[in-house]
């Protein structure tokens, strides 16, 4: 199975197989940072969509690997798993200094990537939910989480490669899922690109600014 040259071209060819969303109303592409903003900026300007950041710390994992509580801020507007609910006034356990740190390090980098801007209102529309790759399904779980806690509409997930061995766990989640390749053997996202780069927080603000002013044009 080839490999994509770099996350833009894939995100380029993932736009072709979202032709039908090309200008339509009350739809979002939200990239998953930070490895989905170069996907889900190309297929934002392919579709003449706007675009979005979802930000996702993990916080705690109780139970195990398979069961990680979350703070995931999405387009602006922070959702915290409600097993950490109602968060103390103040840290007052070890845990609770490591979740209000892991909170605050999240709300600092979507401030800065934001340009502080307000929150998008994500309500009742389409969002495609963008990442560079999809491997056990967990960060897209838990984005969905988040989302579905907004009321979006509906949730097309968006991706160059995801291992096939997720897929029923991946497709349970979503509305629908648009994956270009399903390899049996995944390893680990960056196997599946030329050239694998992560873009840096600057990149990242650089992309949404760009992404705006391209739909006021």
């Amino acid at each position: 199975m080839s490999k994509f040259p770099n996350p833009t071209a894939a995100g380029n060819e993932l736009a072709s197989r979202l032709q039908k969303f090309k200008n339509a109303d009350e739809t979002i592409v939200l990239a998953i940072v930070t490895g989905g903003v170069f996907v889900a900026a190309e297929v934002a300007r392919a579709l003449h969509l706007p675009l979005e950041l979802l930000f996702i710390r993990r916080l705690t994992a109780p139970l195990g690997p398979e069961k990680v509580l979350c703070a995931v801020s999405a387009a602006g507007t922070l959702v915290i798993d409600d097993e950490l609910l109602p968060l103390p006034a103040k840290p007052i356990t070890g845990l609770d200094y490591s979740v209000f740190d892991g909170i605050s390090r999240l709300v600092e980098k979507e401030r800065f990537c934001r340009a502080e801007r307000p929150p998008s209102e994500l309500s009742g529309k389409h969002v495609i939910l963008a990442d560079i790759g999809i491997h056990t399904g967990g960060t897209m779980a838990a984005a969905v989480r988040a989302l579905r806690k907004l009321r979006v509409g509906t949730i097309t997930a968006a991706t160059p490669v995801a291992d096939a061995n997720s897929r029923t766990a991946i497709e349970s989640g979503v509305d629908q899922i648009v994956c270009l390749r399903w390899p049996e053997g995944f390893g680990h996202a960056g196997l599946w690109y030329e050239d694998f780069i992560r873009p840096t927080n600057e990149q990242i603000l650089s992309l949404y600014l760009s992404s705006e002013e391209t739909m006021n044009e």
